[in-house]
C-alpha cells in the first residue's frame, strides 16, 4: 500500500477511537490494521500512537500528522471530484442515519427518486432515532431533527417541524378538552421518551410561556406508537406534525390548545465538520433540500 492509503487508514483509526473499530469500519482485519499503521509509523521514523493492552492515545507528532494528513486527503478527494464532477453518474457507497418514523412516513418516496436518478450508486440507511457517532459508525449523513447539540458536526437545514398536542375525539368526549396550558396536568401524557422533560411548553397570543406538566401514563420511543395510542384514546401526547397530519386530516385526532403556539424546530441534514463533503452526499442533501422546501407538504 502507499503512504496516502496508509494515511487515510491512520485516519479512520484516529477518528473510530481504536484498531478494532476502525478494521470494522474499513472492513479489514484487524492484524492487517496494525501492519500498516506499524509501516506508517516505521517509514516516518516517529511513533504516531502510543498502544496499550487497554488504551492508545495520540502522541504530539500524532496530533500534527493527523491534522495534517486529514487536509492532504481532503484535497486529493476535492481534486479527483474536480475531475468527475462534469459527468453526471454517480457511484459508490453512501450510508446515511435517520429516524424511523420520518423515514416510514416521508423519507422513502426520496430515496425512491434519489435512486431512480443515480442507479449505480449503493445507498444504506440505518433507521433509528438512537442519535448515532458519525465518525465511529461510518455514517456519511445523518438526517436529526430538533435542537441541534454543540459538535463538532457541520448541519445544514433542510426543512421546519412543527408539533402539535392532540388526544383523539373519544378522549376529548369522554375527559374533555383542556381550555388552559393549567388543565393540561388532569390529563394523562402519552410521552416519547428521548423527551426528557415531562413538561410542554406553549406560548399564548400575549408572549406568556406555560409550561404545565403532565403525569406520563405510556412512554415509548417511537413517534407511530404514541400516535396509534391516541388514537385509541388513551391521552394526550405532543407529536410531530409529520407523524399526525393524516390522522388530523381525516378526524382521528383533534388538535389541543389550537392558539397556544408550541416550540417548532427543524429538519437538519449533519455530517463531520472537518471532512471533505463528497459529490454524492452534496446532491443527496440538495435534492433533500428542493423535495421538502421550507414548509413542507405536512405543514400546509
Amino acid at each position: 500500500m502507499g503512504q496516502l492509503e496508509n494515511m487515510a487508514l491512520f485516519i479512520a483509526v484516529v477518528e473510530s477511537g481504536s484498531i478494532t473499530k476502525a478494521s470494522e469500519r474499513l472492513n479489514l482485519a484487524k492484524s492487517a490494521v496494525s501492519k500498516r499503521l506499524q509501516e506508517l509509523e516505521q517509514n516516518l521514523g516517529v511513533t504516531l500512537i502510543n498502544r496499550t493492552t487497554r488504551s492508545s492515545s495520540l502522541t504530539e507528532a500524532g496530533q500534527r500528522y493527523f491534522k495534517q494528513a486529514q487536509l492532504i486527503t481532503d484535497e486529493v478527494a476535492e481534486l479527483n471530484a474536480q475531475m468527475t464532477r462534469s459527468q453526471s453518474k454517480l457511484s459508490g457507497h453512501l450510508r446515511v442515519s435517520a429516524p424511523l418514523s420520518f423515514s416510514l412516513h416521508h423519507l422513502t418516496p426520496v430515496i425512491d427518486q434519489f435512486c431512480k436518478r443515480h442507479p449505480e450508486l449503493t445507498l444504506e440507511l440505518d433507521l433509528s432515532d438512537a442519535k448515532v457517532n458519525l465518525v465511529e459508525d461510518g455514517i456519511d449523513l445523518a438526517l436529526r431533527i430538533g435542537e441541534l447539540a454543540d459538535s463538532s458536526l457541520q448541519a445544514k437545514r433542510i426543512t421546519q417541524i412543527s408539533h402539535v398536542l392532540c388526544a383523539s375525539p373519544d378522549y376529548v368526549s369522554e375527559h374533555g378538552a383542556p381550555i388552559t396550558p393549567d388543565e393540561l396536568s388532569q390529563h394523562r401524557l402519552l410521552k416519547y421518551s428521548q423527551q426528557a422533560s415531562t413538561s410542554i411548553t406553549l406560548t399564548d397570543s400575549a408572549g406568556v410561556v406555560h409550561t404545565p406538566n403532565l403525569t406520563p401514563h405510556v412512554i415509548a420511543n417511537n413517534g407511530d406508537v404514541l400516535a396509534q395510542m391516541a388514537i385509541a384514546g388513551h391521552g394526550i401526547t405532543l407529536l410531530p406534525r409529520f407523524i399526525a397530519w393524516q390522522a388530523i386530516n381525516d378526524g382521528r385526532l383533534s388538535v389541543l390548545l389550537p392558539n397556544y403556539r408550541l416550540n417548532q424546530f427543524g429538519a437538519y441534514v449533519v455530517y463531520p465538520a472537518t471532512r471533505y463533503l463528497p459529490q454524492k452526499s452534496r446532491l443527496f442533501i440538495d435534492f433533500l433540500m428542493e423535495y421538502f422546501g421550507d414548509k413542507p407538504y405536512w405543514e400546509r
